[in-house]
């Protein structure tokens, strides 16, 4: 047990020591009168303050810091308007299952009910997107909540944590210990080699087994792990994060295959839309079910929708329960090789015409043409990140770029993260190639983002597929309701390239394929933040069929 703090400190002061203790060196911020006492208190610490122009780029820099790291990202704001304003980052890394901690401050305790300034009731706001929402209620409380928050945050079903810290309790004095090392420590939920046997062998019973994994099991380091899962099974190992679900394009044409297999193993993943909740034609009605999960509302949910047709499930969090399944003696390999070759195949397939894809609109390029090249960024380098973000340019840009590290949206289907999500990158992974494609309605979220890369030198390079229009919706009109219906989703053709610049970026502007190469290797050259401004023919997302 750490001594206690001496002589007493401020709370402020014992939540930085806390932080620190927990491995924290990064804080992401934007300042405002209620947290004061912390901006102070870390004056002379360890931890860099990266100072955001929006609150819920706070959130969403460290969401990509979390899930680049694996370790826990935190944000810090202001209490009332600057809490609300984070809210929404909440949940993006919710759905993402990110381990991100937001703190905000908070309308003092002694003033509570009597109309104090900026209060709010924040933790009922911040409850239903986060894994736990509470204030801290005085200054004997503060370390250890700091700690439990982390905890939570990391683990079970990974995800936000949110704690409103009152300007008072920052302000007084405490001689409370500090918390042991070990109250931050994840709390496994293991699984049992009883139950990893029973599911691996009935998996192994099954001709066209599949595994799907959700958001937690697709960090890097998570990859490696499902793929030793893969290789030990011979059962295809198919991660899903994609609010596009079985037609993600970054899946090929992997939705043909579902419908074929006749054992579906939910490990980490949900039973939601993205899965068109498990009815047919998307899954044979015959077709049987296992879950892992470490939530028993999850079980319970998928039990509404298959009934008898869920035959196991068991209780684990997802990276222990890939670990007891790699280890398992149980799996049955004698042909299964040609199925999972079928899947990977399907998962690999790409249309042949993309080859020569082109606009049909002069000074404007097809989205392969925009982002196929992009690829060259990111081959070679053990820790590339390639961020994506926005409707169809974002499905497009899934399809045709891989990376080390793939940060995008996520199932909560949000756009206009993709700026903040590079420069939580970058400062996860100081020298690693960036790429971060979005969409001309993404850009205007957080444009002034850039103010923020130029200020703290995060260079990557941003490409906007600009359609001049909010290409998503507009397909939808079109679908539903017919071109002469279609309404709202007109933009301009902007030169967003020059916004940049006018923050201190690098700006290109781009109308052609030849164009295109020359101005994304001096935008990586030029060792600043960088803005390429692709215009491009607003084609809808592809769905990829063989």
């Amino acid at each position: 047990m750490p001594p206690p703090l001496q002589p007493a400190v401020r709370g402020a002061d014992a939540l930085i020591q806390t932080l620190l203790l927990a491995g924290v060196k990064k804080v992401f911020t934007l300042s405002g009168n209620h947290i004061m006492p912390v901006f102070d208190a870390a004056f002379a610490s360890d931890i860099e303050l990266i100072h955001t122009r929006h609150e819920a780029s706070t959130v969403h820099m460290a969401d990509a810091y979390a899930r680049i790291t694996g370790e826990v990202g935190i944000a810090l704001v202001t209490g009332g308007p600057g809490h609300a304003n984070a809210i929404p980052a909440l949940y993006t890394a919710q759905m993402a299952e990110s381990p991100v901690v937001l703190l905000s401050g908070h309308a003092p305790v002694a003033q509570l009910g009597k109309g104090a300034f900026q209060e709010m009731r924040q933790a009922d706001l911040a409850a239903p997107v986060s894994k736990a929402s509470w204030m801290c209620a005085s200054v004997d409380e503060i370390a250890a909540d700091m700690a439990n928050a982390i905890r939570i945050a990391k683990s079970g079903r990974p995800g936000p944590v949110h704690l409103s810290l009152p300007s008072d309790v920052l302000e007084a004095m405490t001689s409370v210990s500090l918390p042991p090392k070990d109250a931050f420590a994840v709390v496994p939920l293991k699984m049992g080699s009883t139950d990893a046997d029973a599911i691996a062998k009935r998996l192994a019973s099954a001709s066209r087994p599949l595994i799907l994994t959700g958001p937690a099991s697709l960090t890097k380091a998570q990859r490696k792990c499902v793929a030793a899962l893969e290789a030990a099974s011979g059962i295809p190992v198919v991660g899903m994060e994609s609010p596009r679900g079985v037609t993600d394009p970054s899946l090929g044409a992997f939705a043909e295959c579902l419908a074929e297999s006749d054992c579906v193993l939910l490990l980490g993943k949900r039973l939601d839309f993205t899965l068109k909740f498990g009815a047919k034609p998307t899954f044979a009605a015959n077709c049987s079910w296992l879950q892992i999960d470490s939530e028993q509302i999850e079980i319970d949910r998928s039990l509404k929708a298959l009934g008898s047709r869920l035959e196991v499930a068991a209780i684990a969090d997802a990276a222990s329960a890939v670990d007891a399944l790699t280890q398992s003696q149980h799996w049955n390999r004698s042909g299964a090789q040609a199925w999972l070759q079928k899947v990977q195949a399907s998962i690999a397939y790409r249309p042949t015409g993309w080859a020569t894809a082109t606009s049909s609109m002069a000074d404007r390029l097809h989205p392969v043409q925009a982002l196929g090249p992009l690829q060259t960024l990111l081959n070679d380098h053990p820790d590339a990140v390639f961020i994506s973000d926005g409707g169809e340019i974002g499905q497009w840009a899934q399809a045709l770029l891989h990376a080390p590290h793939r940060v995008i949206n996520g199932v909560a289907g949000a756009i206009g993260a993709a700026l903040p999500f590079a420069l939580g990158a970058r400062v996860a992974l100081p020298n690693a190639p960036i790429v971060a494609v979005m969409g001309d309605g993404t850009f205007g979220f957080h444009c002034a983002e850039f103010d923020t890369a130029v200020r703290y030198a995060l260079p990557f390079v941003a490409v906007i597929g600009n359609d001049a229009r909010w290409n998503a919706e507009y397909q939808i009109q079109l679908r539903d309701y017919g071109r002469e219906r279609t309404i709202g989703c007109e933009l301009l053709p902007s030169h967003y390239d020059k916004i940049a610049a006018a923050f201190g970026a690098h700006g290109e502007s781009v109308t052609s394929a030849a164009a295109l190469q020359p101005a994304v290797a001096r935008a990586a050259a030029s060792g600043k933040p960088a803005c390429v401004n692709v215009f491009i023919e607003g084609f809808p997302a592809p769905n990829i069929k063989r």
